[in-house]
């Protein structure tokens, strides 16, 4: 339980971690918006106040240069006058104010710029240059922006300023950057709240994965994740699943597997204790044939042990090694093979000139078993025969003979783990069995056809999964039957 615990503390933990980079990352984006937009507007203001300051700079200069009197409509004797009439007549902007100093006297439009005349710094500042002047200063009534116009008029001199006041320009912008960061928290809470709720969904599938791993037991695989999404941690899930039905079929076949070794090893084994333990081993006679018979039982037992082996192998995704195979090659390689299982008539029925991808060791095996079944059920001379055939589509493997034949009850059953044909006792009843598995392990199907005349004709249809034919085949020559 510690385990899990951990591992739901790390999922909790992994949700927290993406909320907080999600949170950081959008606080980030957020932040350098808002301070890209101020440096880009700050500059805009700023290039605004100096157009606005210049503007009125050259306003005044042009006056001076053309303006007259409108007293007599003569020239400008005094520069108090000149001053009074360019106040009267420019009229500042919004946050700009004018004014003029002479040598005792501060005139501004209708006293606006109380703060500034009254201030003796400020003064001393704008009109100590004899050369126009820009800068910046710090008001009582905030900071400024300024530009001079020195004039000297006969022995008069005086000095004319455009002041722009930025405080309340920096207010605005201040305000409006208050109102985004305002709205910038709300957007992240409402992130948080949202990317939270995102996170859970997207991480459900591990959740679910760690509540199945929870409920999963050796003898319940069933729990599966819906994992509906199309995302990387959906992948997950299916890919869990995926493992969950590996698993399930490992521990069926495995149970199936002892069930089968359980029920096919129990008669023998009590056949060989019930013999050993009434044994006389003073008597040579009974020994030597009690021994003949646990030997028997032996061999018996090993075969069905290996028969069983084979079943469990043939659902391993490695059962098949698969290659280029010559259909008719095999055939013929089959019939020389399986001349040694009995005195009969083997022969060619018919041969597929095709190439298919398949494992021609299983597809062997499952030839020879069938041939070996056409032994059991058939006297020696009778006939079998070995036949194969493609489509291009399929692949057709087939064993036919002319023994008895099966009944067709028995058609589908005999192909069924330990079942034997009628009237036959003999056998682990694995043989046919282990034919399907090929069959199917090879994605096909193995059958009992009906057979005109009688015997019966077991086929394996596999697809052909057709492959390029090799540059260096040689054509085999045809076999005289």
């Amino acid at each position: 339980m510690t385990g899990i615990g951990r591992f739901s503390d790390l999922t909790r933990s992994v949700r927290a971690r993406i909320l907080a980079w999600v949170l950081l990352l959008a606080a980030l984006g957020m932040a350098g918006a808002a301070g890209t937009a101020y440096v880009l507007e700050r500059e805009r203001i700023d290039v605004r106040i100096e157009q606005a300051l210049a503007q009125e700079v050259s306003e005044f200069a042009e006056f001076r240069r053309s303006a007259v009197d409108p007293r007599d409509g003569g020239q400008f004797t005094t520069l108090e006058r000149l001053f009074e009439v360019a106040l009267r007549r420019n009229v500042a902007d919004h946050h700009q104010t004018l004014v003029a100093y002479l040598q005792d006297e501060t005139l501004s439009p209708s006293g606006g710029t109380v703060a500034l005349h009254d201030d003796p710094v400020f003064r001393d500042l704008v009109t100590a240059s004899r050369q126009p002047l820009s800068g910046a200063y710090e008001s009582a009534s905030g900071p400024v922006r300024y530009s001079t116009v020195p004039i000297t008029l006969s022995t008069e001199r005086g000095t004319f300023v455009v002041v722009y006041f930025t405080g309340p320009e920096m207010a605005e912008l201040t305000e409006v950057f208050q109102i985004y960061s305002a709205v910038a928290v709300a957007a992240l809470a409402v992130i948080a709240v949202v990317g939270w709720l995102a996170a859970g969904r997207l991480l459900r599938p591990i959740r679910d994965v760690r509540q199945a791993a929870q409920q999963i037991g050796e003898t319940d695989l069933s729990r599966r994740i819906v994992a509906p999404g199309n995302d990387d941690v959906s992948s997950l899930a299916r890919t869990f699943n995926a493992m969950l039905d590996r698993l399930e079929e490992a521990f069926a076949t495995q149970r199936r597997f002892l069930d089968e070794v359980g029920h096919e090893l129990r008669t023998p084994i009590t056949i060989v204790r019930g013999h050993l333990e009434v044994l006389n081993t003073a008597d040579a006679e009974e020994t030597a044939e009690v021994r003949g018979l646990l030997l028997d039982e032996l061999d018996r037992m090993s075969r069905s042990v290996e028969d069983l082996i084979v079943l469990a192998k043939a659902e391993r995704p490695d059962f098949l090694r698969t290659d280029l195979v010559d259909i008719g090659l095999l055939t013929d390689h089959v019939l020389d093979k399986v001349r040694a299982l009995g005195d009969r008539r083997w022969r060619i029925d018919r041969r597929a000139d095709a190439w298919a991808v398949a494992d021609a060791q299983r597809l062997t095996q499952a030839l020879v078993q069938l041939a070996e079944n056409a032994v059991k059920f058939t006297r020696p001379g009778d006939r079998v025969l070995i036949g194969s055939a493609a489509d291009g589509r399929m692949v057709r493997l087939w064993v036919r003979d002319s023994g008895p034949g099966v009944a067709p009850g028995d058609a589908e059953r005999i192909f069924r783990r330990f079942e034997r044909g009628a009237g036959r006792a003999e056998g682990s009843g694995l043989g046919l069995a282990i034919v399907r598995a090929i069959a199917e392990a090879h994605g096909g199907s193995a059958r009992l056809e009906p057979t005109p005349g009688g015997g019966a004709t077991f086929v394996l249809l596999i697809p052909q999964a057709v492959a390029p034919v090799p540059a260096t085949a040689v054509p085999r020559e045809e076999v005289v039957l």
